[in-house]
C-alpha cells in the first residue's frame, strides 16, 4: 500500500524550520543587529514576505552574507537550500563560540598584566621617591649597622670549651663507643645518656668532625651539626608553626608571602630536620620533647623526607611555584643522623624512640677528671693555681661545667684584688667562688677503716649519681617478754620498710633467736629516700651486727634484694653506685652473684659477689 505526499503539510514543516532558523540567528547577532544586517543584504523585505521561497532566499543572504544572490529557490529546491543554510548556521554558532571563549581568556589575560604593571609602576615610583626609607627606618639602620660592628670578647666558657676529644676528660669509653656508631659508612642514630655537665654535647661534635675524616664516611666536610634544646620546641597542631620538622604558611595566616597570599598559594617552610640534612641533628634533653612531636619525627628517621599538606594547595594551578610544588608532591630531604641527649634514665624515654637508636652512657667524672680539667683549663686562661685549688673545686662538683663556672668567679674575683690581668688563682678565692655558688661537699659520707658496732654502708643512686647510704641499728633487751618491736624511719620510703621486716625475719633464722624479746630501731641516717629493695643487705648486716654485738668494717660497702629465705637478689644502677662508692673511698663492694656478668671488676675497688646473706656476713663483719 503506497503513501501519497500532501505538499500543504510539507510547506508548513519547511516554514517552520524557517522560523527557527531565522530564531537562532536572532540569539547569534542580536535582533537589532539581525534587522539592520537584512537592509544591508537588500533582503528586509523577502524575510518578512508570506513566500516561503522569498523567505528562504533571504535567509539564504543573511547566512553567506551574499546579496547578490539570483532569485528565489523553486519550492523543489527550498529543502536543499535549507539543509545548506542550517550548515552555514552550524558553522557560524561554533565560530561564534570559540571567539567568545578567546574574548574571555584574553580579557583575563589583560586585567592579569594590567594588575602586575600597575604594582611594577608603583615599585618604580616608590623608588623614584627615594624608596621605602625614611628618616626614623635609616637612623634605625645606622644604629643596627653601629651595634654590629661592637663585639665583646668570646665568653670563658667558650674559650674553655674542649676544641679536640683529647681535650675531654673521663669518657674514654663513651667517646669509643660514640666513633664506632658514627665513624663507620653506616652512622646509627644515638641516644646519649649522663649526668649533665659530663660533654655528652660536646663529644657529638667533636666525633661528627673525626667521622668527616673516615674515608668511607659518607659525612662531606660541609656536613651541618644542627643542635636545639628538646625542652625549648613547640609547634602548632595545625603546623602553622613547627621549626623541628617544618610548617606551611597558609595564605591567611601571617607571615606568609605576599605575593604567594595574593595568589591563594601556600608555601611549605622546611625545618630543622631539612637543615640537619646530610649532617648530624642533635637535641639535646630529648626525653623533654612533646611525646606527639616525637611521634612525627620518627616518622621522618623512616622516610627520610618530611611531607607537607595543605587545604590551599591546588596542584593544577599555574600560577604555583616550581620549588612550592616539589616540596608538596615531593616533599623535603630530610637524611640525617639524631643524637639524643638526657639526663634521665632509659626507662624514662619513649619505647619507640629507644628502639631505633644505639644507647651510649656517659660515665660520671670522678674527683681527678674534675682536677684535670681544672688545671687544663686554668693554662688556657694563663693563670697558676695554688696546689690545692683542684682538690677544693673536685670536692664540691661532680659536673664539667659547674667545676668551671667555679673557676671562672675566681678569675672574676682575682681581677677585682690584683686590679688587671691576674697570674695567681688562691685558694681563697676559691674557697669564696664556692660560697657565692652555694656549693656543698659532694660526699658527706665518708668509708672509715674503723669496725662499729650496727653501722653499715648501702649504695644508693640519685639520677646518674651514686652515694652512700649509712643504716644504722640498736637493739635493747625488751622489758616485758615477748613483747620486743621494731622501728624505723617512715620517711625513708615503704620498700626500706619491707627491707626491715624482711632482714629481721633473716636475722632471726641466722641467729636463733626470738627477736620478740629484742627492740629493735633502725635508721637510715640524714632521711634519705630509699627507693628500692636494694638497701635490704646492709639494713640485715645492721641489725645483725647490733643483735650480735659483732662490728661492722666501715671500708666495705653493700648492695642487694634479700629475700625472706637469706637470698641475695639482682639490682639496678651498679655503675652509679660504684663511682659513688670509690667517691666515697670504699675499698670492697658486695654485689649479688647475679650482677657478675654486668660489671665483674673496678678499678680500685674489690668486688665480692654472694648468693646469700651469710656469705655476705663472713666478710664485712669484724672479729
Amino acid at each position: 500500500m503506497s503513501t501519497r505526499r500532501n505538499p500543504r503539510k510539507d510547506k508548513q514543516r519547511w516554514e517552520r524550520r524557517v522560523s527557527a532558523l531565522y530564531s537562532l540567528l536572532a540569539e547569534v547577532y542580536g535582533a537589532d543587529r539581525l534587522v539592520l544586517k537584512a537592509g544591508k543584504m537588500a533582503a528586509l523585505a523577502d524575510m518578512r514576505s508570506k513566500s516561503l521561497a522569498r523567505r528562504v532566499w533571504a535567509l539564504q543572504k543573511l547566512a553567506y552574507e551574499n546579496p547578490t544572490l539570483e532569485g528565489p529557490p523553486s519550492l523543489e529546491e527550498v529543502p536543499a537550500v535549507i539543509s545548506d543554510v542550517e550548515d552555514r548556521i552550524a558553522d557560524i554558532m561554533a565560530a561564534r563560540a570559540v571567539q567568545e571563549d578567546l574574548e574571555r581568556k584574553i580579557s583575563e589575560r589583560m586585567e592579569r598584566r594590567q594588575e602586575e604593571y600597575l604594582r611594577e609602576l608603583k615599585m618604580q615610583i616608590l623608588k623614584e621617591q627615594g624608596g621605602p626609607e625614611t628618616p626614623e627606618t635609616l637612623a634605625r639602620l645606622a644604629r643596627l649597622e653601629k651595634m654590629k660592628n661592637l663585639a665583646l670578647t668570646k665568653s670563658a666558657r667558650e674559650l674553655l670549651r674542649p676544641q679536640s676529644l683529647a681535650e675531654v676528660v673521663g669518657q674514654d669509653r663513651a667517646i669509643r663507643a660514640v666513633m664506632a656508631k658514627l665513624a663507620t659508612p653506616y652512622p646509627q642514630h644515638m641516644l646519649l645518656y649522663g649526668p649533665p655537665g659530663v660533654g655528652k654535647t660536646t663529644v657529638a661534635r667533636l666525633v661528627l668532625e673525626e667521622a668527616k675524616k673516615v674515608p668511607a664516611s659518607p659525612f662531606q666536610q660541609n656536613a651541618p651539626f644542627v643542635e636545639v634544646d628538646g625542652s625549648t620546641l613547640r609547634w602548632d597542631p595545625r603546623e602553622v608553626a613547627n621549626p623541628l620538622l617544618g610548617s606551611v604558611h597558609d595564605p591567611i595566616y601571617q607571615g606568609a608571602r605576599r605575593d604567594l597570599a595574593e595568589g591563594g598559594i601556600p608555601e611549605p617552610k622546611m625545618g630543622l630536620v631539612s637543615e640537619a640534612h646530610g649532617g648530624v641533628l642533635f637535641i639535646d634533653e630529648i626525653g623533654e620533647m612533646d611525646p606527639l612531636l616525637q611521634t612525627k619525627l620518627l616518622k621522618v628517621l623512616e622516610d627520610k623526607r618530611v611531607f607537607f599538606s595543605s587545604s590551599y594547595y591546588d596542584p593544577r594551578d599555574s600560577r604555583v611555584p616550581q620549588y612550592v610544588r616539589e616540596l608538596f608532591e615531593e616533599g623535603a630531604p630530610a637524611d640525617f643522623v639524631l643524637i639524643g641527649a638526657t639526663t634521665k634514665q632509659p626507662e624514662e624515654l619513649s619505647p619507640a624512640l629507644r628502639s631505633r637508636c644505639s644507647e651510649v652512657f656517659f660515665d660520671p667524672l670522678q674527683p681527678a677528671h674534675i682536677e684535670r680539667i681544672i688545671s687544663h683549663a686554668a693554662s688556657k686562661l694563663g693563670v697558676d693555681l695554688e696546689p690545692n685549688v683542684p682538690r677544693l673545686i673536685s670536692a664540691c662538683t661532680a659536673e664539667a661545667r659547674k667545676a668551671i663556672g667555679v673557676l671562672i668567679d675566681s678569675y672574676g674575683l682575682a681581677i677585682q684584688a690584683d686590679g688587671g690581668r691576674p697570674r695567681l688563682i688562691t685558694a681563697d678565692l676559691v674557697q669564696e667562688a664556692i660560697a657565692m655558688n652555694r656549693l656543698l661537699p659532694r660526699e658527706a659520707t665518708r668509708a672509715s677503716y674503723r669496725a662499729e658496732v650496727g653501722r653499715a654502708f648501702g649504695l644508693g643512686v640519685r639520677g646518674y649519681q651514686g652515694s652512700l647510704v649509712e643504716v644504722e641499728a640498736v637493739a635493747f633487751p625488751t622489758n616485758q617478754p615477748n613483747k620486743g618491736s621494731v622501728r624505723f624511719n617512715e620517711a625513708a620510703g615503704r620498700m626500706a620498710r619491707d627491707s626491715v621486716f624482711n632482714a629481721v625475719s633473716v636475722v632471726r633464722a641466722l641467729t636463733g633467736q626470738d627477736l620478740r624479746h629484742w627492740d629493735i630501731h633502725v635508721n637510715v641516717v640524714g632521711g634519705g629516700l630509699v627507693d628500692g629493695p636494694s638497701a635490704g643487705l646492709a639494713v640485715l648486716v645492721a641489725i645483725y651486727s647490733a643483735v650480735t654485738g659483732r662490728p661492722v668494717r666501715g671500708d666495705v660497702a653493700l648492695t642487694g634484694e634479700v629475700s625472706i629465705q637469706g637470698r641475695v637478689k639482682a639490682v639496678g644502677g651498679l655503675h652509679e653506685k660504684l663511682y659513688g662508692a670509690q667517691l666515697a673511698g670504699i675499698q670492697e663492694v658486695v654485689l649479688p652473684w647475679d650482677n657478675r656478668a654486668a660489671v665483674a671488676s673496678w678499678p680500685g675497688m674489690r668486688l665480692v659477689f654472694v648468693k646469700s646473706a651469710a656469705e655476705a656476713l663472713e666478710g664485712v663483719l669484724a672479729g
